[in-house]
């Protein structure tokens, strides 16, 4: 596997990173296979933070090919994301907009929910891997958006959900977006609230997709490099996502610098990111160790990963438990662990389940109590 060096700061270029934390022998997919466990791969996940900036980063990369090896679900099942998916949708559409260009869009959700809000508004999507389903309300092109994008359209509006996060070379991204659109058209797109992720020390906050620790400042840069002001500011939840719409007023940079506290921040942040982990972990282990009753762990995705990572027990673990039907009897990557739907725990009198699934806890920990069985213990 040939890695991708990235020793440079992707908001200022410097090379002043420094090394924080480098997790050994991570699994490259946070998804589940069907494959033999000896085919897994598995790398060190190396991170740094610049000194100017703040950003934290991955270096080196993984290929794209490797990271994205399959479709994992993310943002497609429960009740969080369909929210956030229809609240963005009346975020975008209440703009003066006619015609969208959505950079990703995989299942056509925000196109569907949009277009129920609007349906003259033109929508457009750009995708390396598009899902064919004719119910999607849009035209679809096959391929990534960069400098080498080009469109016999033209388009008021550059539309994108949970992308940035997951862009290589975000500073040649924004110039893209820039330089596609003109004065006076507007860019929306959602991002994780990754300032209050990392604070609340969530483990889907930063891993082999999400390669930088994406702050608000660090946005608010961007796009005033690129000539964008920011016309408004949503947030979805208090710890799941920012919405943007900004407007490109200018073909310039619009002076910005980035606060010089910035790197105490966040290296204060990750530190004790790896620190909280690791105390939690050693708790969770000494009450399972100690339990007589089936031990479950919610979550056949990155959050299970991480927790392993840190040292978790896995021979206390009979399966992992997962909302997504398409993972169901599948294995997490890098990992001998089953996923299985959570209603197994309906006839089991009682259990105990691993729950460290960020902001989505609250809905799963409901919907289990309620709705499966109300003498689970969760830790």
């Amino acid at each position: 596997m040939e890695y991708i060096v990235r020793n440079k700061d992707v908001i200022y270029g410097n090379e002043d990173l420094e090394h924080l934390h480098t997790f050994k022998n991570f699994p490259v997919f946070m998804g589940c296979t069907d494959e033999p466990e000896n085919t897994d791969i598995l790398a060190d996940m190396s991170w740094f933070i610049s000194n100017k900036s703040g950003m934290i980063q991955l270096n080196p990369l993984l290929p794209l090919d490797v990271v994205y090896k399959e479709e994992h679900g993310s943002g497609t099942v429960g009740t969080s994301w369909d929210n956030h998916h229809q609240a963005f949708a009346y975020f975008v559409t209440e703009r003066n907009i006619s015609k969208v260009l959505e950079i990703g869009g995989l299942h056509g959700i925000l196109a569907k929910k949009s277009k129920e809000l609007v349906p003259d508004l033109e929508w457009t999507i750009v995708e390396p891997n598009p899902i064919n389903a004719d119910d999607i309300p849009a035209k679809v092109i096959k391929g990534f958006f960069d400098d080498n994008f080009q469109s016999d359209d033209e388009y008021d509006c550059i539309v994108h959900s949970h992308v940035l996060e997951h862009i290589y070379d975000i500073d040649s991204f924004m110039n893209s977006v820039s330089n596609f659109i003109k004065e006076g058209d507007m860019v929306m797109f959602s991002v994780p609230n990754m300032d209050v992720m990392i604070e609340r020390h969530y483990t889907n906050c930063i891993n082999f997709e999400h390669t930088i620790l994406l702050g608000e400042e660090h946005i608010k840069h961007l796009l005033y490099k690129y000539g964008f002001l920011i016309s408004d500011k949503s947030y979805y939840k208090d710890d799941h996502s920012i919405f943007y719409a900004a407007e490109k007023v200018v073909d310039d940079t619009i002076p910005y610098n980035i606060s010089n506290k910035t790197y105490d921040k966040y290296k204060t942040l990750f530190n004790d990111y790896i620190t909280s982990h690791m105390e939690d972990v050693n708790k969770i282990n000494k009450i399972i160790d100690n339990s007589n009753i089936p031990v479950y762990l919610f979550g056949a995705h990155v959050f299970s990963q991480y927790l392993i990572s840190f040292g978790l027990d896995t021979s206390k673990i009979v399966s992992l438990l997962d909302n997504d039907a398409s993972k169901e009897g599948k294995r997490l990557y890098g990992t001998n662990l089953l996923s299985q739907s959570p209603k197994i725990l309906k006839d089991i009198p009682e259990a105990i389940v691993i729950l460290r699934a960020g902001v989505y806890n609250d809905e799963i920990k409901e919907d289990i109590l309620s709705n499966i069985n109300k003498n689970i213990k969760f830790i």
